[in-house]
């Protein structure tokens, strides 16, 4: 069936009505501003000149935003690309234009697994918010929560050599190295126990600005690093206030003094321990102070969100979760954006 101008237009009005979310980002967001950090890409793809022109380093990273906001595996966002016009407009391309496929844009996103780009990427759209206005203000707030992906159904012996930093020799065998075992296996994921349940995977340390709610740095670990241990390297030194919100996780003695030493007010949760109970004076204070800390737990709930409510992150090993996490820590930022613009 053939589509007339008319009907094209009607169906993008249409879809205008509903206050279209992709439209409104590129109304709102350069997206050239990325340009300058994804072009690695192709310095290091374009040694040999020959073949086809790939496609453009922007247009490629904007289908990995949309594929992450929407949670697509590379065959499903391949194949939105090709049938909902929202998709077609926001990547500004027609029903005759080429359209990578899966294995393209797995590759490209394999190419910034690579190079490291997801963390400056990360970092030049932080700027880009400072530089619009919003600025870290009235404290931070540090938090971390459970990535999980698939479980490994590995024998005994298999896990104490991977807790060892040791390979099984049998996964290694195959001499092709898409097909061997140990590109199915993750070895860097591991297991962690909070309030009885357990957890598989790795941790997404964020801290957040409270005032504007956008998350100003991250890291990524696997699930079994102790969320304190992460503090000092995401601690933000130039937010303009020095109020620091975060759970019990956090509180230790040795946290309180080295905010104290650095200027800044400690308002974490206290924590209570086997045989000593919370004074009354500590349970009015972490009431008072969850009030504030609690706000962290929204930006975790957007992205299960966006996830569509699955905890699962499809992925193997550190460095592509490190990315896919990466990304969803941007595209929240986005988000959050889009959400303070209609405000």
């Amino acid at each position: 069936m053939q589509f007339s101008l008319f009907d094209y237009s009607a169906r993008m009005k249409k879809i205008d009505s509903t206050k279209d979310t992709l439209s409104f980002l590129n109304e709102i967001i350069d997206w050239e501003l990325f340009r300058p950090t994804l072009t690695d890409i192709r310095n290091k793809d374009r040694k040999n000149k020959s073949g086809r022109k790939p496609f453009d380093v922007v247009f490629m990273f904007k289908i990995l935003v949309i594929k992450s906001l929407y949670n697509l595996s590379d065959d499903e966002i391949e194949f939105q690309i090709l049938d909902r016009l929202s998709f077609m407009r926001f990547l500004n391309v027609g029903t005759n234009d080429k359209v990578p496929d899966s294995k393209t844009i797995w590759l490209f996103q394999d190419q910034l697994t690579e190079l490291k780009l997801i963390k400056p990427l990360f970092r030049k759209f932080d700027k880009y918010l400072r530089d619009s206005g919003f600025t870290a203000r009235s404290g931070q707030m540090i938090d971390a929560s459970f990535v999980n992906v698939p479980i490994q159904r590995n024998s005994r012996d298999e896990n104490g050599l991977i807790k060892s930093g040791e390979t099984p020799p049998e996964w290694k065998e195959d001499d092709e190295p898409h097909k061997h075992k140990l590109a199915q296996k993750d070895v860097d994921a591991r297991w962690s126990v909070k309030n009885g349940k357990r957890y598989f995977g790795y941790k997404n340390h964020i801290e957040v600005d409270v005032a504007n709610k956008f998350i100003r740095d991250y890291t990524t670990t696997d699930a079994s690093v102790h969320d304190s241990n992460i503090f000092e390297e995401i601690f933000d030194n130039e937010n303009e206030s020095p109020l620091v919100y975060a759970d019990s996780a956090y509180s230790s003695e040795e946290k309180r003094n080295m905010m104290k030493e650095k200027g800044f007010v400690d308002k974490v949760i206290r924590k209570a321990y086997r045989n000593k109970k919370l004074s009354d004076e500590d349970a009015k204070w972490n009431k008072k102070v969850s009030k504030v800390r609690g706000r962290v737990e929204h930006i975790f709930g957007v992205q299960f969100q966006m996830a569509h409510g699955s905890r699962i992150l499809r992925t193997i090993g550190k460095a592509n979760a490190h990315t896919q996490i990466g990304l969803r820590n941007l595209v929240y930022n986005i988000m959050r954006l889009k959400y303070l613009k209609t405000i």
